[in-house]
């Protein structure tokens, strides 16, 4: 039976519970990070941190469950377990046997600078190294991130794109592509979900793949944790120096070059500018609709084309756009008839289809992507999408999936049919019997009944 990948993306408190607590407890050394952190809690679990940073002494629980009104206890919970589960607050014995709460005395200590002022400099702005003659404006870092960006994109689908061997090896240790022995790495189920993504969603995924195996490459977690942190809090436009960088924070530089978060003119380079994908990365998959990251989206690969795509009943596929991004990805489920300078045209045809399922595509992958990018009709202004279509695809789909194979191990050249009955009946209560064939005295067992049935028949032969 075909396995279904569903891809899951956490937003940033759902990673940072899923640390250990000796890591999570150094990331609230650095101001930016506990910044960062609370920025992203819900509105009254900033609430109970305000109302608890200037407190040097613990609160009963009792009081602080007293907060809230009675038919909000849930959204107490909620916060109780947040604000737990990221460690930002301990519990504690009071006297007189109660519990009480207090926040930790570490990220206490490093919100309140984040909030008041003080403390060390988060990162060395460039003005130390003097104008830079090759300044960059907002407007050329925008597209160069979103370049960047849309070759890693390309590489997925199987343009020819050139990237490093470091982010292919990611992209397959993530489960985004996959790679059979001599051949190029190619989408997988996973890979395809993941370009349905907004784009904040791809990135926040893909960093957390990265963060990964960031202990694997000889890299401190922690550090460059701290680092992203910092970058979110960079002024769009503005350059900054390496000056003490360590050579772990150095390399990671080089990935956030790659892959599009700062632009950097020459490795070398004393200086690098964020982009605006590394300042909205710390939101991860929480980035509302009306944050600043949003504001850039018209510029992203793909989004500004929705409604680009007709689809009519005799199976002939319209898209009208240039990107080279969206045409391959419609080369992943349709033959490419015809290409003119703004409009491509395709075949959707029983090959097609199952050789794009064949490589993890599902069918109703292929229909969302369809339906989200179909244009809409002129007085409903909802897309459309022929049902002869989507019905079609799905049939495609249930073709590949008529035989379901199981493992198992052949029984035959039995001597009598006394013998091939006894053992048959032995297999079938053992529950592991898959087939039979009484004719020809052939049958099936499982794997994991094999064992089982092989040393019934050992003891049945030793009695005759």
């Amino acid at each position: 039976m075909k396995l279904r990948v569903q891809l899951q993306c956490k937003n940033l408190h759902e990673y940072l519970r899923e640390l250990n607590p000796e890591i999570l407890d150094r990331l609230y050394n650095h101001p930016a990070t506990c910044l960062a952190v609370y920025r992203e809690l819900p509105s009254l679990a900033k609430n109970y941190v305000m109302r608890m940073l200037f407190l040097d002494q613990p609160l009963p629980q009792a009081a602080v469950a007293l907060w809230v009104q009675k038919n909000s206890q849930r959204d107490h919970d909620d916060c109780v377990a947040v604000l737990t589960g990221l460690r930002l607050w301990h519990s504690q014995h009071l006297q007189g046997g109660l519990q009480g709460y207090i926040l930790n005395p570490v990220f206490k200590d490093n919100l309140g600078t984040a909030l008041l002022g003080g403390g060390a400099q988060w990162a060395d702005e460039g003005s130390s190294l003097g104008p830079d003659r090759h300044a960059r404006d907002i407007e050329s870092l925008d597209r160069y991130a979103m370049e960047r960006w849309e070759v890693i994109l390309q590489f997925m689908v199987g343009s020819p794109s050139a990237v490093s061997r470091d982010l292919s090896e990611l992209l397959i240790q993530a489960g985004l592509m996959r790679s059979e022995a001599g051949e190029a790495p190619y989408i997988t189920s996973a890979g395809f979900q993941f370009l349905l993504l907004d784009t904040a969603s791809q990135l926040w995924y893909f960093t957390l793949q990265y963060l990964k195996t960031a202990q694997s490459r000889g890299m401190d977690l922690v550090e460059i944790l701290s680092f992203l942190f910092q970058l979110s809090f960079s002024t769009l436009g503005r350059d900054y120096s390496v000056e003490g960088m360590s050579e772990s924070l150095l390399t990671f530089l080089q990935h956030l070059r790659e892959f599009g978060l700062v632009f950097q003119r020459k490795r070398k380079s004393r200086r690098y500018y964020p982009t605006r994908l590394a300042i909205t990365l710390a939101a991860g998959v929480t980035t509302s609709s009306d944050s600043p990251s949003s504001t850039n989206t018209a510029s992203i690969p793909g989004t500004k084309d929705a409604g680009f795509i007709v689809v009519e009943t005799n199976y002939r596929l319209y898209a009208y756009t240039d990107s080279e991004l969206q045409i391959a990805l419609v080369a992943l489920f349709s033959e490419m008839l015809y290409r003119f300078p703004n409009v491509v045209v395709a075949q959707l045809t029983r090959e097609s289809v199952q050789q794009a399922i064949a490589n993890g595509i599902t069918a109703q992958q292929i229909i969302h992507f369809l339906r989200t990018r179909a244009h809409p009709v002129l007085l409903t202004q909802t897309p459309v999408l022929p049902p002869t279509i989507t019905d079609q695809i799905r049939l495609w789909e249930l073709e590949r999936d008529r035989l379901q194979f199981t493992e198992g191990v052949l029984y035959n050249q039995f001597l009598s049919q006394a013998d091939f009955e006894v053992l048959r009946d032995r297999a079938q209560g053992l529950g592991c019997l898959v087939w039979q064939d009484v004719a020809h005295r052939v049958m099936v067992v499982t794997s994991q009944g094999h064992s089982e049935v092989k040393r019934f028949w050992k003891r049945q032969r030793s009695h005759i």
